[in-house]
């Protein structure tokens, strides 16, 4: 297993147990994919909730420019109920993670077909 593989167990890992949710894989895996080279760095493979120009990027760059979808106020209480899921105490929040949960809230799977 290489070094993508150990994250993307990770990943599950915490969808598991932090989000209580059964992760589906192969989208998952997509996912990680999709994040490109970004897992492998420590800052920007987690997401700092606390930081607004943070939270803006995940809603630019992911949720419009990737997923299509249009911008609103809909948007940020997406981010909101995903951060509240993966845990506001929970130092280390996945990039891939919120991605994931993001594109299963928002019934985007097409999008990594």
């Amino acid at each position: 297993m290489g070094k993508r593989d150990d994250l993307i167990a990770q990943y599950a890992d915490d969808l598991r147990n932090k989000c209580g949710m059964t992760p589906d894989m192969d989208l998952l895996t997509k996912v990680t994919i999709g994040c490109g080279p970004s897992i492998y760095n420590a800052d920007s493979a987690t997401v700092a909730a606390t930081q607004q120009g943070e939270l803006d990027t995940v809603k630019n760059n992911f949720l419009v420019k990737k997923l299509g979808l249009s911008d609103g106020p809909q948007l940020m209480d997406a981010i909101n109920a995903v951060l509240d899921t993966y845990g506001r105490s929970e130092r280390n929040k996945y990039r891939a993670v919120v991605y994931y949960m993001l594109v299963k809230h928002f019934g985007k799977e097409a999008v990594y077909a």
